[in-house]
């Protein structure tokens, strides 16, 4: 470790927005190009600042990965360092205590094992289906599809809901590798081909998915003018309590989805309406891909050669901090048009 000090890459976690996915990110970049980096200030801008339960894991998840050398790795901690040695790919099972989300240990991880040379199994615990990440059906029905083309190859697969608090949910993913990433260009949606939707309870009386389902069908129909599919599913297998909806607007060039999540107290018109705005405000707007996806698909289209780029609805600080960590790890040339909060643009020019 001391050999490698002076070539340390240095991040500041409290840029930005300040959140544990500039950890991520950098644990990502890291492991892919052997680069190993020091960061000081992790989460100083959350309420618990430091490493907190799925920080850790994705820490120690990525030095087992990798072989890594760590150092200050703990509880609360505010700083580590990480040098990484190589990727191996195998079969991998994490989990995250309580309902700490497993879609974003999943993003320290994923990118790393789909180029580490070899096919990985992977077996997440924890929170599937939480506030503030993003659930599992936006992972297997909008991320991933739209990493398709870049040449992801994965398949996705969900055996227990973990709701908040009590998580224990566990999903399977197979992820097979890929030699480079091709570049792509997401910057026109095409017509909107159609609408659907998923409404889903666990341990509710059935009566709180058909309200959340009628709810979606009534505003689509009246607003939108149009006929949509949702899917009911009952009691979803989990040790937990919740409810869920999750709606997908399916275009010729893109796919965008919004969900809702359940409450002590909470209507279920209520869940449903929290989605059906967000869907609406994406359809009225401009720009191919909803705001969540876009901070996500940074580190691939970075990694891409070629030049790829991504019109968004808004541009957000989760995009902009991004965009910042992946400047201290590569020398990729990035272009970004539109202000926080406005329609943006972003440009990667990286031949």
């Amino acid at each position: 470790m001391d050999s490698s000090i002076n070539r340390l890459i240095e991040i500041d976690g409290s840029y930005g927005e300040g959140g544990g996915q500039i950890l991520r990110t950098s644990l990502a970049l890291s492991a892919i190009l052997r680069k190993p980096f020091t960061i000081h200030h992790i989460r100083s801008k959350r309420k618990n600042p430091g490493l907190q339960a799925q920080h850790l894991e994705a820490v120690g998840a990525l030095a087992r990965m990798t072989e890594a050398q760590t150092d200050g790795v703990k509880f609360g901690s505010q700083k580590i360092t990480f040098s990484p040695q190589k990727i191996l790919p195998g079969d991998y099972q994490f989990e995250v205590k309580t309902a700490g989300s497993i879609t974003l240990l999943l993003q320290a991880i994923f990118l790393p094992l789909c180029l580490s040379g070899g096919i990985s199994s992977v077996t997440l615990v924890g929170g599937t289906h939480v506030p503030w990440s993003p659930p599992f059906h936006y992972l297997s029905e909008v991320l991933l599809p739209t990493l398709e083309p870049m040449g992801i190859s994965v398949e996705a697969s969900i055996e227990k809901w973990g709701w908040y608090p009590r998580g224990g949910g566990k999903i399977h993913l197979k992820i097979k590798p890929l030699e480079k990433l091709n570049p792509v260009s997401l910057v026109n949606r095409g017509l909107l081909k159609k609408i659907r939707g998923l409404s889903v309870t666990s341990g509710l009386p059935r009566h709180v998915a058909d309200r959340q389902k009628d709810q979606v069908l009534k505003r689509i129909r009246q607003e939108l003018k149009m006929d949509t599919e949702v899917n009911v599913l009952y009691d979803a297998p989990s040790t937990g309590q919740g409810s869920f909806l999750f709606l997908l607007a399916e275009y010729e060039k893109t796919v965008a989805g919004f969900s809702s999540f359940g409450a002590r107290g909470k209507p279920a018109e209520k869940v449903a309406d929290e989605a059906v705005d967000d869907l609406k405000d994406y359809i009225e707007s401009e720009g191919c891909i909803d705001s969540h996806l876009a901070d996500q698909l940074v580190p691939f289209m970075a990694l891409a050669k070629g030049n790829s780029s991504f019109t968004t609805t808004r541009i957000t600080e989760h995009l902009l901090t991004n965009l910042w960590v992946v400047k201290h790890f590569l020398e990729v040339k990035v272009q970004r048009s539109g202000k926080v909060g406005e329609l943006g643009k972003v440009e990667f020019l990286n031949e």
